[in-house]
């Protein structure tokens, strides 16, 4: 075989293809990273990317080919050399040891060369491997749009199994307790706390990157058809856009309290945040958001948050079909908040300072007017690089918007829709805390507590029949224990019991309990 250079012309044209292959890939990533820069889109790109990636299978194939051809040169040019004899069958042990070493040289040669060449084929394999699956994971994440802009499909398939004990609101997933413990308890199945939602990353617009999402699930009700239990309703959770800039942020939309960013974790109630009407603010309510943020050094950051919502004050609609105005929209203005939290990392996970302030001024008929208020603080604090505490407190006024006062903003001592009811603003106070203890990379154990107390004093003037929860409840207590296990990203198994315990204003106290077993599925 012919030589150049001191090496093979084979081994010399297999490197000059390696370096034709590895600049054409440069090329055409190059190419394709200028072309979403440009917003051309990412279907372009995506087939560009698939072109290239045949082109390099092609190439490997043409390699590997030569790669044969090669190694039949190379045992041809060194044949493996056995020890020489001299006439007679005389035995020299000086010759044959120089024939030995030769042999040994030679073979240690090839042995290197062939060691080479597989190495820059596994190599260009590999790369090959990595390029295509980047490809599949474009196409399988593409969602089909009207825009050219990228949309994201994602979600949760979750069943949950439950048994409870005691008489709750919601059998499935439960808030507070309604009576004594009687009968056999409840056993039950439900999946309409499965969740779907879209997210769409707009174009760049003055310089803040654009992006929208909605979310939704089956638990707003039940269909009036056979079973109709296993038939949830769909429900609007959020729907909001977003504009980001490099340190300001602005949200449109209904989306969650930014007043109240934490909630215990548990997949035993998605339908409803963890620990609701025990402490635990929440509400997915339209807003107008502004954030800003200000770095402080090269690990702190401070938040302001203000906004506006729609002035919401728990009430069950009057009417299934036409909106008619509550008592906080009637009141002519939007509900008010705002926002200030320090963060700063530690054991590669934010530790959190939050305070809130909250007003709504709430018109209730017949010139009974109320201003509802609330502040708030909240907390996360990374124990270790395993452990968290979580967690918020509230005191305020007329907050049922918010689900606190046990969803109750104001008492009345009789029939509402009479001029002669007195309405009496109501005050609570509560909050709940969460330890989370990440056993392992896919196990994970949350413990939380949670309580909501509303004054008695006031509550002792209500009348029993106009409330949904009742206005001599008093004090709402919740407690949670889960594991949860995802043996992948996209799977998980969750089991949890939960302790609800009610009090009213004579100091009767009802408890309940539930366990869980879920099974879900991400996407």
């Amino acid at each position: 075989m012919k030589q150049w250079g001191g090496l093979p012309v084979g081994i010399r044209k297999l490197g000059w293809i390696s370096l034709f292959v590895t600049l054409a890939a440069v090329s055409a990533w190059s190419q394709a990273a200028s072309t979403v820069a440009a917003g051309d889109g990412v279907a372009g790109v995506l087939k560009d990317l698939q072109q290239q990636v045949d082109e390099l299978r092609a190439e490997v194939k043409q390699m590997r080919s030569e790669n044969a051809v090669l190694r039949r040169e190379l045992e041809t040019a060194h044949p493996p050399l056995a020890p020489a004899a001299t006439p007679g069958n005389s035995y020299e042990p000086s010759q044959t040891t120089d024939v030995a070493a030769s042999s040994a040289e030679a073979s240690s040669s090839s042995t290197q060369t062939r060691a080479s060449l597989e190495d820059r084929v596994s190599a260009l394999e590999d790369a090959s491997q990595l390029v295509n699956s980047k490809v599949n994971d474009q196409y399988q994440t593409k969602v089909e749009s009207a825009s050219k802009y990228r949309v994201r499909l994602s979600g949760i398939v979750l069943m949950n199994l439950f048994s409870n004990r005691g008489s709750t609101d919601i059998p499935d997933f439960p808030s507070f307790v309604t009576g004594p413990n009687v009968g056999n308890g409840e056993f039950g199945a439900t999946l309409r706390q499965s969740e779907i939602g879209l997210e769409v990353f707009g174009p760049t617009l003055w310089g803040a990157r654009t992006s929208g999402k909605v979310q939704a699930d089956f638990a707003g009700g039940f269909a009036d058809t056979w079973n109709g239990v296993n038939s949830g309703i769909f429900r609007l959770r959020i729907a909001s856009a977003r504009m980001d800039w490099e340190n300001t942020s602005v949200l449109v939309g209904q989306d969650n309290l930014f007043l109240s960013p934490n909630s215990p974790t548990s997949f035993a109630s998605l339908a409803v945040p963890a620990l609701n009407y025990a402490g635990n603010l929440w509400s997915w309510t339209p807003q107008v958001m502004v954030e800003h943020r200000f770095a402080v050094g090269d690990t702190q950051k401070i938040i302001v948050q203000g906004g506006i919502f729609d002035n919401l004050t728990g009430e069950f609609p009057p009417v299934p079909y036409f909106r008619v105005p509550g008592p906080g929209e009637a009141s002519g203005q939007p509900s008010y908040g705002s926002r200030l939290a320090w963060t700063k990392t530690i054991f590669g996970q934010p530790l959190t300072f939050g305070a809130g302030g909250y007003y709504s001024r709430q018109d209730w008929g017949f010139e009974h007017y109320a201003d509802g208020w609330a502040g708030m603080a909240d907390w996360a604090i990374p124990l270790g690089p395993r452990v968290a505490f979580s967690g918020e407190f509230y005191r305020g006024r007329a907050i049922g918007g918010l689900n606190g006062g046990i969803s109750r903003s104001v008492i009345y001592d009789g029939n509402p829709i009479l001029p002669t009811t007195s309405v009496t603003p109501l005050d609570s106070i509560g909050g709940w805390s969460q330890v989370k203890f990440k056993a392992t990379s896919r196990l994970e154990i949350n413990a939380a507590f949670g309580v909501d107390n509303p004054t008695a004093s006031e509550l002792r003037i209500g009348d029993a029949s106009q409330a949904y929860v009742g206005p001599l409840l008093r004090q709402n207590r919740g407690a949670l224990v889960n594991f949860i296990f995802r043996p992948r990203s996209n799977l998980l198994f969750s089991t949890e019991y939960r302790h609800l315990q009610s009090f009213d204003v004579d100091n009767n106290n009802n408890s309940a309990q539930q366990f869980n077993l879920m099974m879900g599925i991400l996407f």
